[in-house]
């Protein structure tokens, strides 16, 4: 299985801290943001990398990662997003890495309190189709902010981004499961309303087709990205408990 790490976007949300340097550089406690997403992939066993960036910042990444090896990455691509266009043309540009493998999609703005490797386990012995990974969020003010899963059961009925009524408290974490059938996909999105292609839309045609897994994440989860409150709630936590254990 591949990685592939998203690195990009303008970090609008953390203005003005983004205006000097790439959101996924800022620190989170002790390290640079995307160290922990490279960690949390390594540490589930997947060692072929590619992180897609962007921006004027994207060879202080260079400068920071070299070729993966200190970080326990054995094999580390770069590719460059010339301008934000949303998460599934920034994953679109990693199909030559990936090629008909399985992929995991790393947003590098996500921190897991627990170790992803059950999730990529589970997701190696399933045949095919794709994954996502839910967290329960008890705050209806909170899951209006992201993408929800209504539900049937276990089973994930519908994906719905930024809903004005939450249809469960299970929000969708920044990290995907691929198999070879995502690179199809891909060339049919539409720009959504704000002129990004989106990664639901990709998650929506596996789940309407029947073949969309679920697991529900133990632990925090935060979404360093999603605003300033939120980016110091990723560094208190951090900083008191650790993560990717």
């Amino acid at each position: 299985m591949k990685g592939v790490i998203l690195a990009g976007g303008t970090g609008s949300r953390l203005h003005p801290l983004t205006r000097i340097t790439n959101k996924h550089l800022l620190p989170v406690y002790d390290r640079p943001m995307v160290t922990y997403a490279v960690e949390a992939l390594v540490g589930a066993g997947i060692d072929e990398v590619m992180l897609v960036t962007g921006g004027t910042h994207a060879g202080e990444f260079f400068r920071l990662l070299g070729n993966g090896q200190e970080h326990g990455i054995a094999r580390l691509f770069y590719a460059y997003q010339d301008q934000a266009g949303g998460i599934a043309e920034a994953f679109g540009l990693a199909e030559r890495f990936v090629g008909r493998d399985k992929v995991c999609v790393l947003l590098a703005d996500n921190v897991f309190e627990r170790s992803l490797r059950t999730t990529v386990e589970n997701f190696e012995k399933q045949e095919s189709g794709a994954r996502i990974v839910l967290t329960h969020v008890g705050e209806d003010e909170h899951l209006r902010h992201l993408g929800v899963a209504r539900m049937n059961g276990e089973r994930v009925e519908e994906i719905l981004e930024k809903p004005e009524t939450p249809p469960s408290n299970y929000a969708v974490t920044g990290i995907y499961f691929y198999d070879e059938q995502v690179w199809d996909v891909l060339p049919t999105l539409k720009p959504s309303g704000r002129g990004e292609l989106e990664i639901t839309d990709v998650n929506n045609w596996y789940v309407s087709r029947g073949l969309m897994e679920a697991d529900v994440v133990e632990g925090f989860w935060g979404d360093a990205g999603e605003s300033i409150d939120a980016y110091y709630e990723v560094n208190d936590f951090v900083r008191r408990n650790g993560v990717n254990k």
